[in-house]
């Protein structure tokens, strides 16, 4: 298992690379039960794959105290099946036909059944939690909470006295940045670090999950190739909008006036899809994007010069190189 982590200490990475072993086996074996649909549907998308960004975090930041305290792998699982649930109920939402280059289940299965196999995995999330305290329940909850007032502002669309960039980024602190955030304090909380180094790491896992998102938005209209996990031009297909259309929809240039009218709307004409992408390319919206997501991943590093120095600290360094790596 490749971790995509630049510059990795030899010892760090084996001790990981055997943990995240030990994370996908609880992982696939927790959701096993009596119901054989209930086991197809939510096997669906832990068999497509993912990046397990998430539960490598809380790997990570577990080394800054007892990497082998009780409940870490299990913390990594809990955060790994409330993500894997998010994407159940975002598919449904946003109708979306594939996700991890494989059919989504709303699509397979219809919406009722990709509802509640989402469901399914918060409970199964919920039955790890139990055992890890009060601490991580309260955590856990304050997350959930975060990643569904994400949701239902994206839905409601921009807020009162933000801008669409503004409002943007918010969506992103509570959909994406949250979960983020969480994965990695349940390791630094579970291995027992200290609150000054768990803050700093909570803080850089905030902004590392915002740098992950816009690594996306500009890989989606950047990259060629399906290197996110979905075709590139699928923001623009759905009239999702991101980093660098919003760069677009918010000018007044007049040169741009054309391209804001077809950003308007999901756009569902291939030829129409293609043009866009190579326009975008040459926009200096793009450009405008890669300078904010270089930003957001410097004000992550930051967070880590308090943290102890060693390999772990390094790694989590690296880490925003690697992310920004994906985009040029």
């Amino acid at each position: 298992m490749s971790l995509g982590i630049p510059q990795l200490d030899a010892a760090l990475e084996s001790s990981l690379t055997a943990d995240m072993e030990r994370v996908e086996t609880l992982l696939r074996s927790h959701i096993e039960g009596e119901y054989p649909l209930v086991i197809e549907t939510s096997r669906h998308l832990v068999e497509a794959g993912g990046k397990r960004l998430r539960p490598l975090l809380t790997l990570l930041g577990a080394q800054f105290g007892d990497p082998t305290a009780y409940g870490i792998i299990e913390a990594a699982v809990v955060c790994e099946l409330t993500h894997l649930a998010t994407l159940y109920h975002d598919d449904v939402m946003d109708e979306a036909p594939l996700r991890r280059g494989v059919e989504s289940a709303n699509n397979r299965w219809g919406n009722t059944v990709a509802i509640l196999t989402g469901d399914y995995l918060f409970a199964k999330a919920s039955h790890l939690l139990a055992d890890l305290g009060p601490e991580a329940v309260r955590l856990q909850a304050s997350t959930f909470e975060r990643l569904v007032i994400g949701q239902i502002t994206e839905t409601q669309g921009s807020t009162s006295g933000l801008s669409q960039l503004d409002h943007y980024l918010h969506v992103i602190s509570g959909k994406t940045s949250s979960l983020i955030a969480t994965s990695i304090r349940f390791g630094a909380l579970l291995a027992g670090a200290t609150p000054a180094v768990t803050q700093s790491l909570t803080a850089y896992g905030e902004l590392i999950g915002t740098v992950f998102q816009l690594a996306d938005d500009v890989i989606d209209i950047a990259s060629e190739t399906n290197e996110s996990g979905k075709t590139p031009g699928t923001d623009l297909r759905e009239g999702v909008p991101t980093l660098v259309t919003l760069y677009i929809l918010e000018s007044d240039d007049p040169k741009d006036a054309e391209l804001r009218k077809i950003l308007s709307a999901p756009i569902t004409d291939e030829a129409i899809v293609a043009s866009t992408l190579v326009a975008l390319r040459n926009h200096e919206a793009l450009a405008n994007a890669r300078r904010i997501l270089v930003e957001y991943a410097d004000l992550a590093r930051t967070q880590l010069t308090s943290l102890p120095e060693g390999v772990a600290k390094d790694a989590l360094f690296n880490l925003c190189d690697a992310i920004i790596t994906r985009t040029s």
